[in-house]
């Protein structure tokens, strides 16, 4: 008798933010390669990766939004929009999210206000919509959050990304301590280094890059691909009995 691999996500749809390049675009494919359909938001074109999950055979549906202006009316509009799309919302991975790098006595109010807005309000207002969906139609649902290596520690010149990162891992400890008896699992990824644009000055730089490699036990930048296989476990009913659990995917970054 065949049965479904707790792995696979045939029939559930997610929701994926900041899916138009690197992490985001990632989980977004990994997502649909596992059986999911998929729903975008950028502020960004998200053609290629719309491409990529149609050449899968995975439907899909890509909204140009700006995060730094979400509110809690908004946040239930898209979740109203998702359903009428793709006809449901089973998952919600809250990846969206941008760095602003000055020293601490000179960094700017709107830049502390726009990284905070996008990397912690948003993952709020976005998981409160979910749960209020979830619950309504009294169905389970997972809820993936997007944290970092610095929601650990404290970085150098990013005051507000490491102060947002580490809201977001308090806010998922906090919002499964709720929801987990209703059948919504709230879980957390802290990716580590990876190649993308926010690491592209520190390998292009060949002695800042050998530091960090030394430092990473696993000896290289991460992959976007090392991200799937996590963020597909987390989404899948493999994790049902996982609920405030924060899941480094860093190479060994956090051991050393």
């Amino acid at each position: 008798m065949d049965t479904q691999s707790p792995f696979q996500l045939n029939g559930k749809v997610a929701l994926v933010t900041g899916a138009a390049r690197g992490i985001g675009q990632a989980i977004a494919v990994g997502m649909a390669e596992a059986g999911a359909d998929v729903f975008l938001i950028d502020v960004l074109d998200c053609v290629d990766t719309v491409a990529q999950i149609e050449a899968i055979g995975q439907s899909v549906f890509a909204e140009h939004l700006d995060l730094a202006e979400m509110d809690q009316r908004k946040a239930q509009e898209i979740v109203i929009k998702v359903m009428k799309e793709l006809g449901g919302l089973d998952i919600l991975v809250n990846n969206a999210g941008i760095i602003r790098r000055t020293p601490a006595t000179e960094y700017r109010e709107k830049d502390w206000t726009k990284v905070v807005d996008i990397n912690l309000n948003t993952v709020f207002f976005l998981s409160q919509a979910a749960a209020n969906h979830f619950r309504q139609q009294k169905k389970p649902g997972k809820i993936i959050n997007v944290g970092s290596v610095l929601s650990f520690q404290g970085g150098l010149q990013v005051p507000s990304y490491t102060a947002s990162k580490s809201g977001v891992l308090g806010l998922t400890k906090a919002l499964a301590n709720e929801w987990a008896s209703i059948g919504i699992n709230v879980n957390a990824i802290a990716p580590g280094y990876y190649k993308t644009s926010v690491t592209a000055g520190i390998r292009s730089d060949a002695q800042r890059s050998r530091n960090m490699l030394d430092r990473i036990p696993a000896g290289r930048w991460g992959e976007l691909e090392d991200l799937k296989g996590p963020a597909v476990f987390l989404a899948s009913g493999a994790s049902d009995y996982m609920h405030g659990s924060v899941v480094p995917v860093d190479g060994g970054w956090l051991s050393r």
